[in-house]
């Protein structure tokens, strides 16, 4: 079944509170896809996307409001029907509206609130981390953060994250702490922890209940895909909402 293939975050949140992370297992695409793929942008067959999605239906309450992600913070309200899909993140109020990012090494960030009111999930790449897209959805949910939980999906890990001075510099001169989270590589470059990144980033709003971040995309090559591993590959969904 599809459902033994997923991980279930393992997190405090309210029984209202349902959320999924995909792994590339349990599909029908092939490779360089295979075989869970639910990214229709990446080259895979179109019906293979299809289906995979077809798959998800039993596991969710409504069809997923899937984003056009571009790296960005714009935040989509996922209770509206005609609600603006080229967005990095998404927020719902509503049962039954289900919010999702894709990512293969990019880090997916869950999002709730301690009543079980408000849910949210960003696709937090370096550069959407490093432009605020975990503080904008915070923005959009509108709970003060001293309420709200998170969850870090799979993403790449320090050891496999290679990044340039520029990367680095993005983080620092917003935030000199920042530093912690790079050490020095080979020929100049950095290895970049964004699972750290991200933990400043939320504790720097007042959100101290941060879970999850044990996994690596780009080392467990059986589970997950990843875009610095492999070039051309899939892409995991992790899904929010409220019952």
């Amino acid at each position: 079944m599809l459902v033994e293939n997923c991980l279930i975050p393992a997190w405090p949140v309210p029984k209202n509170v349902r959320a999924l992370q995909t792994t590339r297992i349990g599909g029908v695409s092939i490779a360089p896809y295979a075989s869970f793929n639910l990214g229709d942008h990446v080259g895979d067959a179109p019906q293979a996307v299809a289906r995979n999605r077809q798959l998800l239906a039993s596991l969710m309450p409504s069809e997923p409001v899937w984003l056009q992600q571009v790296h960005g913070t714009v935040v989509a309200d996922a209770d509206s029907a005609g609600c603006l899909t080229q967005a990095d993140a998404a927020v719902a109020r509503h049962r039954g509206s289900v919010c999702v990012v894709m990512t293969a090494d990019c880090l997916p960030v869950l999002l709730c609130d301690e009543a079980g009111s408000v849910v949210g999930a960003a696709h937090a790449g370096w550069k959407g981390l490093a432009a605020g897209v975990i503080e904008a959805t915070v923005q959009a949910m509108d709970i003060a953060p001293h309420k709200l939980l998170a969850w870090l999906g799979p993403a790449i890990s320090q050891r496999a994250f290679e990044v340039g001075e520029e990367v680095r510099e993005a983080f620092v001169v917003q935030h000199a702490q920042a530093s912690e989270a790079f050490i020095p590589g080979a020929n100049g470059k950095w290895m970049a922890d964004i699972y750290l990144l991200a933990h400043q980033r939320l504790h720097a709003l007042g959100i101290s209940r941060v879970y999850g971040g044990e996994h690596c995309t780009y080392g467990d090559q059986a589970r997950f895909f990843s875009y610095r591993r492999d070039g051309v590959t899939g892409r995991m969904g992790t899904f929010i909402w409220l019952e």
